[in-house]
């Protein structure tokens, strides 16, 4: 079954490849638009459940643990399906940083994007892995998970103390918070040279669209808002303090939400203009 499973990812078209998931109820679905955050919140479950949680922690600690190879939202992996413009973005930064990476991973569960590119962090004079988290996810990574190269912290302001960052990480995160604006003003004064923007929604509209996402229950039953970001407006957010030096389509690719809505998962990898 697992030989099946490796030629349907190698050879199905991305399209096919995505309908197959969604008729098997393994397809992550969206809905709306909704006026509010608020409004969509109320249709929604959360994603700050201690469910969630253990299912994250049990998956990390078996990657740490070389019990498997890659975790992403809890799902483990077989083989790590690596992200190359994010590690580029990383050795980039680092190149720039005589071989030293220091990096604040907003949003970064607990470490993914570490343990998934570990193996070539390894080859680097230098790193310091900076998780800054949800309280209970920040009290499991300090417990269970972090060492002397990856750390976890609640708030920018208590990894800014320990840290100067040459590279900040923003993986599939800003969309799910209320009010990604504010974030991203701290994080502009951060000083890192680098950003790396990833899996994350944009369309060609002119204005923001607000959705709920909802979690397959094969992953972990859960529903969130989500801002499809307006291309165009976000790059123009950035424009004063960053250059953009490169995008690509993330692996989640086109999708299309229940009112026939298009909006894609992208990356950016971004460069600081001071």
């Amino acid at each position: 079954m697992s030989v099946l499973k490796d030629v349907a990812r190698d050879w199905l078209p991305p399209v096919l490849a995505r309908w197959l998931r969604r008729v098997r109820g393994m397809a992550v679905s969206f809905e709306g638009d909704f006026a509010t955050w608020e409004e969509a919140r109320a249709h929604c479950t959360g994603y700050d459940g201690e469910v969630i949680l253990a299912r994250v922690l049990a998956s990390t600690l078996k990657v740490k643990h070389g019990e498997a190879a890659f975790e992403r939202d809890s799902v483990l992996f077989d083989e790590i399906e690596y992200v190359w413009p994010v590690l580029a973005g990383l050795m980039w930064a680092a190149a720039r940083n005589g071989g030293k990476l220091n990096v604040l991973d907003f949003g970064g569960a607990l470490g993914s994007a570490y343990f998934q590119n570990k193996r070539f962090l390894q080859s680097l004079s230098e790193v310091r892995w900076n998780v800054v988290e949800q309280p209970h996810y920040v009290d499991a990574g300090q417990t269970h998970i972090q060492d002397e190269r990856l750390r976890f912290y609640k708030t920018i302001e208590s990894c800014l103390a320990e840290n100067q960052p040459n590279v900040i990480i923003l993986s599939s995160v800003l969309q799910y918070l209320a009010s990604p604006d504010d974030i991203v003003k701290q994080l502009n004064k951060v000083g890192a040279t680098c950003l790396i923007v990833d899996r994350t929604p944009f369309s060609g509209s002119e204005d923001n669209k607000l959705i709920i996402q909802h979690v397959p229950p094969s992953i972990y039953k859960a529903s969130y808002p989500m801002w499809i970001f307006s291309r165009l407006k976000f790059e123009q957010k950035f424009a004063a303090n960053w250059n953009v030096v490169a995008t690509n389509l993330s692996p989640e690719g086109h999708i299309r939400t229940n009112k026939e809505f298009d909006f894609s998962f992208e990356g950016l990898l971004l460069e600081s203009r001071q």
